[in-house]
C-alpha cells in the first residue's frame, strides 16, 4: 500500500513537471485568474514566457512558452509602441552622429509647434517612467512613420506604427520640423530637421479588426463595431523579441539588433527600470507599480530593491499589455514575460468604462507573481 501511494505521488509530480508552465498557471483556482480564464475569448489573452539559461561559459539560451499567441489576430498595442520608438530614436541618433552631425541625447531640441525645450534623454525617461504620450509624440516627429516602419521591417519585426497618441493630428503624414541646439540659450542651431512627408498608410488586413458593438464619437453613441484597421499594430511576439534583443544583443545578428552606442545602450537599459519617484514624480500618485503591471501593478507597496523590472506597458480601449525582463538579484532569478488582456464588459469604446483595476491589472499582476514563483522553485531544483 505504501509503495502504491509513493508511485501515485511520483506520477503526479512528473505530470506537473511536464505541464506547460503557462497552462499550469491558468489552471489555478485563484479567482483573479479564474474569472479571466472562464471567458478567454472575450478577454483576448495572449502570453509569452521565456526561461533564461546560462551555461558555464555564460552563453544565453531560452526556453519559450506561448499561450494563444497570434500575429494575425489584432489587439490594440496602446503605449507599448513607445518601446520601439525609444530604441529607434537612439538608432537614428547614432546614424546622425556617424554622418558627422554632432548632436547627442542631451542636445536641446524644440518642435516647430511646441513650447517646450527638451532633449531625447528626458523624453525617453518619461516614456518608461510614466508612459508619457507627449514624449512619444515628440520622438515620433523626429522619426516619422516611414523611418519607423522601415526599421521594424529591416529587423524582421512585424508591426505597423501609423499614428501619434492622444493628439488631434494623430494621423498627419507630415512631421514637424525640429531644431537642435547645444542648450536652450544657445543661438546656434546645431542641426535642423525639416518636415518629412511620409507615405500614406494602408489599412491593416488582420483578424478581429472590428471590435465591440459601439463607440462614443463627439458625445454620441455610434451603434456599430469600432474599426481598428488604421490604428497602430505591434504583435506580442514583436514586443517580446525586442525585449530579448535589447537585453541579450549577443544572441542576435547585427541586422536583427539595435544599432546604438554602448553608452546609449546602458542608458536605455537603466531608463526601462526607472520608477516614477526616481525622476521626481509624486509617489502617492505615481507609485512603484504605476507602469509595472506584472507582480506589482495591483499594489501601491514599494518594489523591493533587489527586484528590477525593465518593461513597457500599454493601456487604452480596454487593452492592457506588459512586456518585461524581470530580475531578482537576491534569489538569482531572471525571466522574460509578455502578455495582453482585453477588458471591456459593455463592448462600448471611448466611454472610459473599462475593467482595468477590477480584472485586467490584477490578472497581469498575479500572472507575474506565479511565473516568479515557478522561477523560484525552478532555481531551487537547478
Amino acid at each position: 500500500m505504501k509503495f502504491k501511494l509513493i508511485l501515485i505521488v511520483s506520477i503526479l509530480t512528473l505530470s506537473c513537471a511536464s505541464k506547460d508552465p503557462i497552462e499550469q498557471i491558468l489552471s489555478s483556482e485563484d479567482t483573479t485568474i479564474r474569472r479571466v480564464v472562464d471567458n478567454l475569448e472575450k478577454h483576448e489573452v495572449q502570453i509569452i514566457y521565456s526561461q533564461i539559461h546560462r551555461n558555464e561559459k555564460n552563453k544565453i539560451s531560452f526556453t519559450d512558452y506561448e499561450f494563444n499567441v497570434s500575429d494575425s489576430t489584432y489587439f490594440y498595442p496602446a503605449s507599448s509602441v513607445k518601446f520601439p520608438i525609444a530604441l529607434i530614436t537612439l538608432e537614428k541618433l547614432n546614424e546622425l552622429q556617424k554622418s558627422g552631425i554632432s548632436i547627442d541625447r542631451n542636445s536641446t531640441f524644440i518642435l516647430e509647434r511646441d513650447t517646450l525645450y527638451t532633449n531625447i534623454e528626458k523624453e525617453i525617461i518619461k516614456i518608461f517612467a510614466v508612459s508619457s504620450n507627449k514624449a512619444y509624440n515628440r520622438l515620433f516627429e523626429f522619426l516619422g512613420q516611414d523611418y519607423i516602419n522601415q526599421k521594424l521591417q529591416s529587423k524582421n519585426l512585424k508591426g505597423r506604427i501609423s499614428h501619434r497618441l492622444s493628439a488631434f493630428h494623430s494621423h498627419n503624414l507630415k512631421t514637424q520640423s525640429i531644431a537642435f541646439k547645444k542648450n536652450v540659450d544657445d543661438s546656434i542651431v546645431m542641426y535642423q530637421q525639416e518636415s518629412i512627408t511620409n507615405t500614406p498608410q494602408s489599412k491593416l488586413s488582420l483578424e478581429k479588426l472590428l471590435k465591440g458593438k459601439g463607440y462614443i464619437y463627439n458625445d454620441s453613441l455610434m451603434q456599430r463595431p469600432k474599426d481598428f484597421s488604421e490604428k497602430n499594430y505591434l504583435p506580442l511576439r514583436s514586443l517580446h523579441e525586442m525585449m530579448k534583443r535589447i537585453h541579450f544583443p549577443k544572441n542576435y545578428s547585427e541586422k536583427e539588433g539595435f544599432n546604438i552606442s554602448k553608452d546609449d545602450y546602458n542608458f536605455v537599459i537603466n531608463a526601462m527600470k526607472t520608477l516614477p519617484s526616481e525622476t521626481g514624480y509624486d509617489k502617492k500618485e505615481y507609485y512603484d507599480g504605476y507602469v509595472k503591471f506584472f507582480m506589482f501593478g495591483d499594489t501601491k507597496e514599494d518594489i523591493p530593491e533587489h527586484i528590477q523590472i525593465h518593461n513597457k506597458v500599454g493601456y487604452a480601449y480596454g487593452y492592457l499589455t506588459d512586456c518585461a525582463h524581470i530580475k531578482d538579484s537576491k534569489n538569482n532569478i531572471e525571466f522574460l514575460l509578455s502578455a495582453t488582456i482585453h477588458v471591456n464588459e459593455n463592448e462600448i469604446y471611448n466611454d472610459n468604462q473599462y475593467e482595468y483595476d477590477e480584472i485586467g491589472i490584477p490578472f497581469l499582476a498575479e500572472i507575474g507573481r506565479k511565473i516568479y514563483q515557478l522561477e523560484l522553485n525552478r532555481n531551487k531544483i537547478d
